[in-house]
């Protein structure tokens, strides 16, 4: 490869020595390891992330994991790129720094400093939770550094000090809720009905903010925990589906409110007992009210909700009352969305067309029929054909004479536990 200049397929000149030696693209974050040698921060990194222990290009050995930001030859790649932008080269981001360990590690004892003044412990949470929303990069050093246990103690302390810590809480909530938990972490709250009690009570805080974070943690919490029992258990405590309803209505301008609030409903009602709370305390309106604004991940949990709701008399008897609205919602949904919210709309149709001959006729007008004649033929799940052959033996007097259709019996599976979209 000559050491000069390189044409490109798009008629605009790289630097030879702007490429990554691994990538041989343009670096966006150059950094330098202990051989002297620079390449781009993605790239090496996935070089040892598989096992490599040797510089790429001078295969000495790598001492040293230690990558070094090259600002000097950033600043000139940025340089060129402003250059060159008439051939269509964006500018290179500056790329935010990946928080240093020891900092961390610093910031951690200061929040967790007791004898500490409260200004200076809020002050040290707010700088850690910037850090955390910067990158995964930063929340691995973060939770490397035994800062989910800090913050859980920080998070609980109104329930154990007479001091006024509540601002302290908060702050631990917020930055709790970046993070994923062990088992054991979540059976510390779990296990403890003062804690999940405290997290219910700021469901209803004056602040958004504050209530979204702790609906976080409840979720977090629930699909964190395998006893039954314990998740049971979080379902029954008094007004938490209340809660959640609340945050599910709040005004669209607050989107995170809605991805958080649908993920903590689902969660709630995977507890089978205690689903009929759910629909006392309204998430069936409040359901096919945002259906149509869900986002395509969040229309799955959404539409798993519904189906779960469905399955239980009250439930099913809440959307039959309003199905002109959610049945041509749920017919329209079928096919458009992906697999698995065409497998929970199936799922809640048959449950609700197995209610009333008044439901099926609405879901036939909704052209209900063709749709599941085009899903049992596609390459959808196989629980979402079932349901849908189930759906068309239920309707078998509204075929087409020349239609045909397998109408075996099949069993209705149950939701799965969701699995999360990347």
């Amino acid at each position: 490869m000559p050491g000069s200049l390189e044409p490109l397929d798009v008629g605009v000149q790289i630097p030879y020595h702007f490429r990554c030696p691994i990538s041989l693209e343009l670096m966006c974050d150059p950094v330098t390891v202990c051989t002297g040698q620079t390449y781009d921060r993605t790239s090496i990194e996935s070089w040892v992330a598989t096992g490599n222990t040797t510089c790429p290009a001078t295969r000495s050995p790598l001492t040293d994991f230690t990558l070094t930001p090259n600002h000097t030859l950033r600043r000139l790649i940025q340089a060129w790129c402003v250059a060159n932008r008439s051939f269509g080269v964006e500018r290179i981001p500056t790329p935010k720094q990946p928080a240093d360990p020891t900092i961390v590690r610093n910031l951690l004892n200061q929040a967790s400093s007791g004898s500490a003044p409260l200004g200076w412990r809020l002050s040290t949470l707010r700088r850690l939770r910037g850090l955390a929303r910067d990158s995964d990069k930063n929340r691995s050093v973060i939770a490397a550094n035994n800062a989910r246990e800090i913050l859980l103690a920080i998070a609980f302390s109104d329930l154990v000090s007479d001091s006024n810590s509540s601002e302290l809480s908060h702050e631990s909530l917020a930055i709790l809720s970046l993070f994923s938990l062990s088992e054991s972490e979540c059976m510390f709250v779990a296990a403890d009905s003062d804690r999940v009690g405290y997290l219910v009570n700021l469901l209803f805080h004056s602040s958004i903010d504050v209530r979204v974070n702790s609906a976080a943690l409840i979720e977090t919490v629930v699909a964190g925990i395998r006893s039954p029992d314990l998740r049971a258990q979080i379902s029954n405590a008094h007004k938490i589906f209340e809660g959640i309803v609340e945050i599910l209505s709040f005004p669209l301008a607050y989107p995170r409110a809605l991805k958080i609030g649908i993920k903590a409903l689902f969660a709630l009602c995977l507890a089978k007992q205690h689903r009929h709370k759910a629909v006392t305390a309204g998430a069936v309106k409040v359901l096919i009210d945002r259906l149509p604004e869900f986002e395509k991940c969040d229309s799955e949990r959404a539409l798993a909700s519904v189906e779960l709701l469905c399955r239980i008399p009250s439930g099913c008897s809440a959307f039959a009352a309003d199905s002109l609205t959610v049945v041509p919602i749920l017919v329209k949904i079928i096919l458009k969305i992906s697999d698995r919210a065409t497998e929970y709309a199936a799922g809640a149709l048959l449950s609700l067309c197995s209610s009333s001959e008044l439901t099926q006729r609405e879901a036939l007008a909704a052209g209900l029929l063709t749709k599941l004649l085009l899903l049992v033929q596609s390459d959808c799940t196989d629980r979402a054909k079932r349901k849908a052959q189930m759906l068309l033996k239920l309707l078998r007097g509204s075929w087409p004479e020349d239609t045909t259709a397998n109408s075996d019996d099949f069993a209705c599976s149950d939701v799965v536990p969701f699995r999360f979209c990347p």
